[in-house]
């Protein structure tokens, strides 16, 4: 089985790719590489970065707004602004101080404030949600945050699921003084009706339930990870999988990135080879049964378009017509 088998376009539905792993591994290219090759099968891709230190802007040597930005036909990508999303909910931060303390005989109901999710995760899971179910694009590329940051979103569905499950207890429980809290809980409609917020929480129980099925659904999301030939790399590579797995979430490829080349006039390149032949043992070791990719350490800064081709053309291969076929 070839790396491109591992991307199956699905007819009038969207695919989903999360790319992952430790820092610094090359997640950001890896994951505009292959939202090229998606562009470059015909297939309408977008590119979303998750994480908070954007660099996809800089592989892309282009500008990448929070809203989707244009890069070559077919392909569109987007840099989630924490600092836009936190102006959006600043005015219910604000107002979450005044009741406060008019709220602070609910126990269990600021334990259910207190427990919501962080804004750049709301931020990104909005961005899933808003993307889920409208199959406007063939592919959904997430360039992801670090690894525990990408493992937090990636278990939004079961936290959103217990968070708004309080929120309802929390509205029925409270009755009129509930109407209160419509200031204070993101995603919140502005109506002071009781019934149209209630059935707004009702309805977004459901969209997080849908969420999670997409997730879990091997034939329209994956997870691919990135690593390193160290062996810190694969350590943490080996723990995230697991996690994912427990999580239904499939895993399905191995990228190892910035291999050192045969350079038999070089010492310490045969010296950095060799440690890296026994890593890569090891990967081959751990990671088995699933597809493994190889990237050759690049001799400049991969950065722009045509050197994120050279990528593409590492991993997917450059001819078009050996891609997959939609199902």
């Amino acid at each position: 089985m070839a790396f491109t088998d591992l991307v199956t376009f699905n007819k009038k539905k969207t695919t989903f790719i999360f790319i992952g792993g430790k820092g610094g591994v090359g997640k950001t290219t890896v994951s505009a590489a292959t939202a090229l090759w998606c562009a470059r099968m015909n297939k309408k891709t977008l590119i979303i970065s998750t994480d908070p230190a954007h660099s996809l802007g800089d592989s892309f040597d282009r500008l990448i707004k929070h809203v989707p930005t244009p890069i070559t036909h077919n392909l569109e990508a987007i840099e989630i602004d924490p600092d836009r999303a936190m102006e959006e909910y600043k005015t219910r931060m604000q107002i979450q101080q005044k009741y406060n303390d008019a709220l602070g005989m609910f126990t269990e109901q600021m334990d259910a404030m207190s427990s919501s999710p962080g804004i750049d995760e709301i931020a990104s899971f909005d961005k899933f949600m808003q993307y889920m179910n409208n199959d406007e694009y063939d592919v959904i590329i997430f360039d992801t945050a670090p690894t525990g940051h990408t493992l937090r979103l990636l278990s939004f569905p079961e936290m959103m699921d217990s968070w708004v499950g309080k929120l309802i207890k929390t509205r029925k429980t409270l009755g009129a003084a509930a109407k209160k809290l419509k200031n204070i809980i993101p995603f919140m409609g502005s109506d002071d009706d009781d019934l149209e917020n209630m059935a707004e929480l009702e309805e977004m129980k459901k969209e997080v339930i849908q969420a999670r099925e997409i997730l879990t659904d091997s034939s329209r999301t994956t997870f691919k990870s990135v690593l390193i030939p160290e062996e810190m790399s694969i350590i943490e590579s080996s723990r995230a999988i697991e996690a994912l797995n427990k999580s239904n979430i499939t895993t399905d490829g191995i990228i190892v990135n910035k291999i050192q080349p045969d350079n038999n006039h070089c010492e310490f390149c045969k010296a950095r080879r060799k440690i890296q032949e026994k890593r890569l043992d090891t990967i081959r070791a751990t990671f088995e049964g699933q597809i493994i990719a190889e990237i050759p350490l690049q001799a400049h800064e991969v950065r722009g378009i045509d050197q994120l081709y050279e990528i593409c053309d590492i991993l997917y291969g450059s001819d078009p017509s050996n891609g997959p076929i939609a199902l």
